[in-house]
């Protein structure tokens, strides 16, 4: 009975394997070996190049420039998502009136894809009638027309503003879900001692949401080093490559310009890069493991 118990879990999941593997296995092993090659995505024929495409990452301004673009765009989604989703969380926790209203309204923006965020995001910057502008218009007086998305000083960091609108929900979710598994005897303590607000947070709410911040970190880490739509929407990169990340980057070289070979060099980087993160994260999880669990 158990091994036919065995043969049937097998079964279910030979079709899961199998998508997996032709999906993801199969592409990440391509973009391994044809990283070794000077392959142009179209003909049959190419050449070996040894590391010839990773010793070119040195040298190439455009990859050290989108590696700075990327440093800045995941320490930005770790840190304003993060922030703003404590915040909503420890707000709409003191019972605020229309508290569920506001929790649907905050989440709502993670259930919708990157692609229509940055197109509602575009809207918003649109420099002659955009939202962003006749905000700034009415709070300063005078008529901002501002180019938010081509300027180089400002595309990077408004797509950065869009992208943590999108997760600042999945932060707070998390860190709601943290706050209800503090013991209320420890809030009532405080309430004996006569401590304020800001002593409770500091002093207890926040110690004891520590898996809920690793948990949010981690995955506002793993979901910047995907963020390729908003950007691909927004802005494309530009203009003059201000905005390029390693994923932009990685586009631009393969299916713009035709360097598969070299793309998938720099597919490989990015791929190392999202692995040590990931393996940080897993890391940092049994410590808190190990103190909370």
């Amino acid at each position: 009975m158990k091994k036919r118990d065995q043969l049937w879990r097998l079964l279910f999941l030979l079709l899961p394997l199998g998508v997996f593997g032709t999906l993801v296995v199969a592409p990440l092993l391509s973009s391994f070996f044809y990283s070794f090659t000077d392959w142009n995505g179209f003909s049959s024929n190419y050449d070996f190049v040894g590391l010839s495409n990773f010793t070119r990452l040195a040298d190439d301004h455009l990859f050290s420039h989108s590696a700075l673009n990327t440093a800045i765009w995941i320490v930005a989604a770790i840190a304003l998502p993060t922030l703003l989703g404590l915040g909503l969380a420890l707000l709409l926790d003191s019972r605020v009136t229309g508290g569920r209203l506001f929790k649907s309204i905050f989440y709502l923006p993670i259930c919708l894809s990157a692609v229509i965020v940055g197109q509602i995001w575009v809207w918003i910057y649109q420099p002659d009638w955009g939202l962003f502008n006749l905000f700034l218009s009415h709070v300063s007086g005078s008529r901002y027309n501002y180019a938010w998305l081509a300027k180089p000083d400002t595309a990077l960091w408004s797509v950065i503003l869009a992208w943590s609108w999108q997760q600042t929900g999945l932060s707070m979710v998390i860190y709601l879900a943290g706050l209800t598994a503090i013991p209320s005897e420890m809030l009532e303590v405080c309430d004996i001692e006569g401590t304020s607000r800001w002593q409770r947070i500091r002093l207890v709410i926040l110690p004891l949401l520590t898996p809920s911040t690793v948990v949010a970190v981690a995955l506002s880490v793993i979901n910047s080093l995907k963020g390729f739509d908003i950007l691909y929407i927004m802005t494309g990169g530009g203009p003059f490559n201000s905005s390029d990340t390693l994923a932009m980057h990685m586009y631009n070289e393969s299916f713009k310009k035709y360097h598969m070979g070299y793309g998938s060099a720099i597919s490989v980087v990015l791929f190392l890069i999202a692995l040590s993160v990931i393996g940080l994260y897993f890391r940092q999880l049994r410590k808190v493991d190990r103190i909370y669990g």
